[in-house]
């Protein structure tokens, strides 16, 4: 069985972090780099960060913070936003980023994935799919910060991007992100149901309960969270902490 990661999932706006509720609003919570010293403290398994204007604005990725992040962090990790060619990647992994999340480029240009994976291997590529209920309920593969939505079904484009070489999948429900009620785990099931890599679930995590389902019901690999790392709790101030190992190892081996 592969090891069960718990991974922050923290977004950038203007150098800075932020926190947003179904992809809107963003709120500042906090310096990365001062958070990523925190997060160095409590052994994290990895980061992710998501530049969330990069894509929608038409910019390149932060390098110069992308790389005064990489040279605090003392874990693996991954950045997405803004990544359109190899070239862009290949900056992204000299500057000792190990990962590199990818969503709306893949719908225009899948063979990006082909390229960085036969050069760094499938395991540096995530695929990121964000998914959004229509006004009907129905779930619909969405991206560009979900002002884009496509027709395909989420268990076609999963097949497609795995096939183009990503090694694992980063599935957000943009209905449950930052809203502290807990993972879609319908959404998660028909992911995992299909993929052949591990699947990260992201989304609407507000307790430990929450992420246990995701795992045990949902049948994720991993569980990214955002409002649970840099807040308290709901309706509180900002907190950047992560829960505790221990207390989820023990929830999870119960029955």
């Amino acid at each position: 069985m592969l090891l069960i990661r718990y991974i922050p999932c923290l977004l950038l706006k203007d150098n800075g972090l932020v926190k947003t509720v179904n992809f809107k609003n963003p709120k500042y919570v906090g310096d990365p780099i001062n958070t990523v010293r925190i997060f160095n403290e409590k052994e994290v398994d990895e980061l992710i960060f998501l530049d969330i204007e990069a894509t929608p604005k038409n910019k390149e990725p932060n390098y110069k913070l992308l790389s005064e992040i990489a040279n605090e962090c003392f874990m693996p990790l991954a950045y997405g936003g803004g990544i359109k060619t190899f070239e862009q990647a290949q900056r992204i992994f000299n500057i000792g980023i190990e990962k590199v999340a990818i969503n709306t480029s893949l719908h225009s240009n899948l063979n990006l994935v082909k390229q960085i994976s036969e050069v760094y291997g499938s395991q540096a590529v995530i695929g990121v799919i964000d998914v959004k209920k229509n006004f009907f309920g129905k779930a619909q593969v969405v991206s560009n910060s979900a002002g884009t939505k496509h027709n395909y079904s989420i268990e076609e484009w999963v097949k497609k991007i795995e096939e183009a070489g990503v090694g694992e999948i980063l599935i957000t429900s943009v209905d449950n992100e930052g809203t502290w009620k807990g993972l879609d785990i319908d959404l998660i099931k028909q992911i995992t149901s299909v993929s052949k890599v591990p699947v990260i679930a992201h989304g609407g995590a507000g307790s430990m309960e929450h992420m246990v389902a995701g795992i045990k019901q949902g049948g994720a690999n991993a569980i990214a969270m955002g409002s649970m790392v840099v807040y308290q709790k709901k309706d509180f101030g900002v907190l950047i902490n992560f829960p505790d190992r221990k207390l989820l190892e023990k929830s999870l081996s119960e029955k």
